[in-house]
């Protein structure tokens, strides 16, 4: 629900809305129009009133959506970066920053902290109102850049003087519970924040740079963590086969992609799928971003020694039905996935890998035998995340090269370009969405892999009537979903695609 009076609503004080559950939604013309929250008393109208000295015009409103236009108005005023750098002249002491932090720290509510407090709240709360994945504060010689990494695409959200910035990354540091003189090597931390009713987790890094402390603040909505596998908007044939996956007893169900791409994601709506009470559910992760109840999840702890190998290990004396490794990233834990997996568990973890069936040889580098592998896996999903079209402003565009390159030269469809209005920040786009490519590992398969047949030979195979990465982008430009841009630069193609399914392809992404 959008607002016509964002800077009107801030005259009622956040506290006072969110506790008595009233909020100003337009303050123009000769009375005043109020949201009141379902359940709330009406007596605080009066002082709203009060305050106001004008008539009321009062509109009820669900407890979600208020919950969810009180995040929107507070959220709106951004990074007032002028004003809060003019007034750290008065307050640059660090004393103000080393103080006592509760659990979960509401961003809206701290109106009257110091001003570097305001401002890296207000770099949290524009970067969440944003959608932003990331946010990354970068010190130079000339001045403090924020950037904002929205939709996989990073964008520059304020450029602040270079001074405040060990006063910013100290603050940082105070909020992730780390340590401020430490200055020589990275660190890593969390903080638990909200905005209204809305929950964020923020993990920070710190890593020593020429010009400063370097920070990345990567934001978990914790509402996208519980994300089922209808809404990640897989193909109907995906779906099912990955579902499929699922239900099998025993084996290997690996999800492959560079960082970002939302493998995380899918394997948490998997495992959502499967936690119906009748299975005992354990994870290992580094870290676990997203807490799911019914779960018992563990993190890994390197300097401990608390590694995915141990703790898969360890995991196992534990009684499990399904097994979820972060990622397979060393020999150890993929030997014993595979004997977990020959043991009757069915494991579930991510492989950094360009493409589905890459998957198979870079399992086989580990020193997997290949017959052991033919056993064991049973689905090697692939995806990447595209830029979705704004709906609200794309325009058709004339057939150009690079859609002939991407599409063919025979493709006589519709395609689009991204133009940017207000509703999509005059980007073009607006949220994203998943591409994908599901290998199952049949009978001809598993005889190849037994046979350590190449890369190649597995491809030809697996996509003869499966789609590839790069037609499913295809069909997103096709379905007017995407542009052929976005196509190109998530599933690059080598060449001009054929009909339904290419033989090879090269995945390439950075999101």
């Amino acid at each position: 629900m959008t607002t016509d009076a964002t800077r009107g609503a801030t005259r009622l004080p956040y506290a006072f809305a969110k506790q008595h559950g009233v909020l100003l939604l337009a303050g123009t013309g000769d009375d005043a129009r109020v949201g009141l929250r379902e359940g709330a008393s009406a007596t605080a109208l009066l002082e709203v009133r009060r305050v106001l000295g004008r008539p009321l015009q009062v509109q009820p409103l669900p407890r979600q959506v208020f919950d969810r236009t009180l995040s929107e108005v507070y959220a709106d005023a951004g990074l007032d970066g002028a004003g809060t750098v003019d007034a750290l002249d008065a307050h640059g002491s660090l004393d103000s920053l080393v103080e006592d932090l509760p659990a979960t720290a509401d961003l809206l509510e701290a109106q009257d902290d110091a001003p570097v407090i305001r401002l890296i709240n207000g770099i949290i709360a524009e970067g969440a109102r944003a959608g932003a994945s990331d946010i990354h504060i970068e010190p130079f010689e000339s001045a403090l850049r924020v950037r904002l990494r929205v939709d996989g695409v990073m964008r520059e959200a304020a450029s602040l003087p270079s001074r405040i910035a060990p006063l910013l990354v100290s603050r940082v540091k105070v909020m992730a519970r780390l340590d401020i003189a430490e200055k020589r090597v990275p660190q890593d931390g969390r903080i638990s924040v909200a905005m209204g009713a809305k929950a964020l987790d923020v993990r920070v890094s710190t890593l020593p740079a020429r010009g400063g402390e370097r920070v990345v603040l990567r934001i978990l909505d914790k509402d996208q963590g519980t994300l089922t596998l209808e809404q990640l908007g897989m193909p109907p044939a995906v779906n099912a086969a990955f579902g499929k996956a699922l239900q099998v007893p025993n084996g290997i169900v690996l999800v492959t992609g560079p960082t970002g791409s939302g493998k995380t994601t899918t394997l948490y709506a998997g495992l959502a799928s499967l936690n119906d009470g009748s299975r005992n559910i354990l994870t290992v992760e580094d870290p676990v971003e997203y807490a799911i109840d019914g779960v018992g999840q563990t993190q890994v702890n390197t300097k401990v020694g608390m590694t995915f190998a141990a703790g898969l290990r360890a995991i196992l004396r534990q009684d499990p039905d399904v097994v979820m490794v972060g990622e397979i990233r060393d020999p150890e834990t993929a030997q014993i996935a595979v004997q977990a997996s020959l043991t009757g568990h069915l494991v579930l973890s991510t492989v950094h890998t360009n493409n589905a069936v890459g998957a198979i040889t870079r399992l086989r580098d580990m020193g997997m035998e290949p017959f052991l592998l033919a056993s064991t896996v049973r689905l090697v999903l692939a995806q990447r995340l595209v830029r979705r079209l704004c709906p609200h402003c794309r325009a058709l565009r004339e057939p150009d090269a690079l859609g002939r390159q991407v599409m063919g030269a025979g493709y006589a469809g519709p395609m689009y370009r991204a133009v940017g209005c207000p509703r999509c920040n005059h980007i073009g786009y607006a949220g994203r969405l998943g591409i994908y490519e599901a290998v199952v590992i049949d009978d001809t398969l598993r005889r190849l892999i037994g046979e350590n047949a190449d890369e190649d030979a597995l491809a030809r195979a697996a996509f003869a009537r499966a789609g590839t990465l790069a037609a499913s982008a295809r069909a997103a430009v096709a379905a007017g979903d995407t542009t052929p841009e976005e196509a190109l630069r998530v599933a690059r193609q080598e060449d001009a695609p054929p009909a339904p399914a290419l033989k090879e392809h090269e995945g390439d992404a950075r999101v």
